[in-house]
């Protein structure tokens, strides 16, 4: 019987990430605190120092990631004096000017947020999942995340035109091509880059707990049984638990010691290692 292992580090992400071997992980997860955001569980980082401050946790990252694995980031610029600001876009080019590959964007739809207005637009409903890699080749296994057709297939599917049975290439150039008699007799199909989950509505433990069901949908995609995932934001522990469950080995980093014996408590390991700074606790233990 293989272990499942789940380790909690106490620290910043930027030190402890250090001790971790390279090219040793498969899928980093992780909602690292938005800008002005948490200011009460995390002091908030100001939008015009948001890219300065994670540039240095990014480059841990890239060290760190297989070159076959995979880094999702969850995050969502904010609107400041009527606008949005740019430092998430702001981020992504720095992250390809470090190495990253910005390889596909997934929308998370909340599909219970309820609605709002403000002088100048209305209540956000979604949040990115920006994906990046470190190689255009990386472990990828969509059969795993693949959804039930549907009923518009009953009557679509029933009376196909000549253009319908060959692929048909896309008429702008883009090089997308379609053969819809590809889906007869199909029961699922694959999915879009939108994600439609519930937010968490009774989390009272942690200011911004993100669903079970986002980290499970990125595992399920980039990894297998005994890979190894990370978060370096762990927050309440909601990457670790699923990670588990899923028979996964996770790492998690986190900076309060709160929540970090939130997590020890939630997924209810036999083993866990606790891994203080050395500035902050005046101890220090490597990994």
């Amino acid at each position: 019987m293989i272990e499942i292992k789940t380790e909690i580090f106490l620290g910043d992400s930027k030190d402890i990430l250090k001790d971790i071997g390279e090219n040793s992980i498969d899928l980093i997860v992780t909602s690292p605190p938005y800008a002005d955001r948490r200011k009460n569980t995390y002091g908030g980082i100001k939008p015009e120092k948001y890219v300065e401050w994670f540039l240095p946790i990014s480059k841990q990252l890239l060290r760190v990631l297989k070159p076959t694995g995979t880094f999702i980031l969850n995050i969502k610029e904010k609107a400041e004096d009527g606008e949005r600001h740019t430092y998430v876009i702001e981020l992504i080019l720095e992250l390809r000017k470090q190495g990253w590959l910005w390889t596909e964007e997934f929308i998370w739809h909340k599909k219970n947020c309820y609605p709002g207005k403000w002088p100048n637009r209305f209540r956000d409903a979604w949040e990115r999942c920006l994906q990046f890699n470190k190689t255009k080749k990386f472990d990828m296994y969509q059969e795993e995340v693949m959804v039930p057709i549907g009923d518009w297939a009953n009557g679509r599917l029933k009376n196909l035109s000549e253009t319908d049975k060959i692929r048909d290439n896309s008429r702008n150039g883009s090089g997308f091509g379609k053969n819809i008699s590809n889906w007869l007799n199909r029961k699922e199909v694959y999915p879009t880059n939108v994600l439609n989950f519930a937010t968490v509505c009774n989390n009272k433990n942690h200011s911004a707990a993100f669903p079970e069901e986002l980290p499970e949908w990125f595992i399920r995609l980039f990894t297998k049984e005994f890979d190894w995932v990370l978060d370096p934001f762990a927050g309440s522990g909601t990457t670790l638990t699923v990670a588990k469950k899923m028979k996964r080995n996770s790492i998690g980093i986190e900076i309060l010691p709160e929540y970090v014996d939130m997590v020890r408590e939630t997924i209810q390991e036999n083993q866990f290692f606790l891994f203080e700074t050395k500035e902050k606790y005046g101890q220090s233990k490597s990994f």
